[in-house]
């Protein structure tokens, strides 16, 4: 009997060997277990409740504070943050030193960043058009149009970073830091108004980001430098949450009086630089795991698909719980409170099923981040012939 060709392996060796040797695969390593760790962790702290007539949004995290340090493990934003730094500031330093000008670059950037958002946002524009339209309560129309464009705040803020490259590739992480400090003084110890905070949702995410700008220029060739951030970043943090009064979680609550998200808080940037440190601590084991062809050719397609799995996430959660209203209205795991570990469970459960419906819709939209595919259908593949022209700096932004 023949043996059958294994296609995946196929796949595995083909990309394998497609990948210039010179690229880092260790960057696209991280920013995929940044993307994997926002949308598992959406997926589990994010809940959708029938207890009031309709759709409404709670969190298992405001049932059971013994949670928090799921949020540890998932809120993995800083990281990519501290890729992005990477990239971008080698990026516009290989394009100036070809010549290429700043429109040009950050056009591109954005273009690829920005084109599968229309796609989204236009089914929900007139998906939610059509529920109010067919009577569908408000509030819930409301919920879930919120699920859906809340995570668009992270990309705005990630974007308008990348457009201030070249003003912030060289500003050391100090001083971002101390705003968000200072800001919270401000906010918790004075009473300043709640506007103010808004401040960091720039200045927090500037921490993480400047750390890839000087990951770029060599800051961490040695290990200790990522070992001060990990270790400093995770006393910080005890600090400030033993003593300082922030909460435990690293993700908001709802109902709680202080969100370490939203705004960011110096807490949540002390965590943040903890989660950098570990980063770049791994990044070697990450290069060598990356050798393995079927272990890069996993995080290969999860980058050239990173921006459709991080828009849809929430959508293929929310598809889901509504086609589960056709079962019953109270399915634990999907439209139950969830304050119990009957609830966890059942979340689990369903996982492997929000996972389905995101390849649904990656199959539908998926064409909006990747571009056509080729004649023939053939997909182009990271590190193709004409990325293989591009300098290394720009082949590592190809995902970004």
């Amino acid at each position: 009997m023949r043996k059958r060709p294994d296609r995946w392996s196929d796949l595995a060796d083909r990309l394998h060997a497609a990948t210039p040797a010179s690229r880092d695969r260790s960057i696209d390593a991280l920013r995929a277990l940044a993307i994997l760790g926002v949308v598992l962790g959406h997926w589990l702290v994010t809940a959708m409740t029938t207890a009031n007539d309709g759709l409404s949004t709670t969190s298992p995290l405001a049932h059971m504070s013994v949670l928090a340090p799921v949020s540890w493990v998932f809120q993995t934003l800083a990281v990519f943050f501290l890729v992005g730094g990477h990239v971008a500031a080698q990026g516009y330093a290989s394009a100036r030193s070809r010549g290429v000008s700043y429109g040009a670059w950050i056009g591109q950037r954005l273009r690829r960043l920005f084109r599968p958002v229309a796609a989204v946002v236009t089914l929900w524009a007139i998906t939610a058009g059509g529920m109010l339209l067919g009577g569908v309560d408000f509030d819930t129309v409301r919920s879930l149009v919120k699920l859906v464009l809340s995570p668009l705040w992270f990309l705005l803020v990630f974007a308008a970073l990348t457009a201030a490259t070249p003003l912030v590739a060289r500003l050391g992480p100090l001083w971002p830091a101390a705003v968000v400090a200072g800001v919270d003084v401000w906010r918790f110890g004075f009473a300043g108004p709640e506007w103010i905070g808004w401040v960091n949702v720039a200045a927090g995410w500037l921490v993480p980001y400047t750390l890839g700008a000087a990951w770029s220029r060599g800051a961490f060739a040695r290990r200790t430098p990522a070992l001060l951030l990990l270790v400093g970043g995770a006393l910080a943090t005890t600090a400030l949450i033993l003593w300082g009064g922030y909460p435990a979680s690293m993700v908001g609550v709802p109902g709680a009086e202080i969100s370490n998200l939203n705004p960011p808080t110096i807490a949540a940037v002390a965590f943040g630089v903890a989660q950098c440190g570990l980063a770049l601590l791994v990044r070697d084991r990450l290069a060598r795991a990356m050798r393995r062809p079927r272990a890069w050719a996993k995080v290969a397609l999860v980058n050239l698909s990173a921006m459709t799995v991080f828009l849809w996430h929430q959508t293929a959660m929310m598809a889901v719980t509504a086609l589960g209203l056709l079962i019953a209205v109270d399915v634990p795991g999907l439209h139950t409170v969830p304050d119990s570990p009957v609830w966890i469970a059942a979340r689990l459960l369903w996982l492997p099923v929000f996972a389905a419906a995101l390849m649904v819709c990656w199959a539908a939209f998926r064409t909006y981040e990747q571009g056509k595919p080729a004649r023939g259908g053939r997909v182009v593949h990271v590190g193709s012939a004409s990325r293989d022209r591009q300098p290394a700096s720009e082949r590592e932004t190809a995902h970004a």
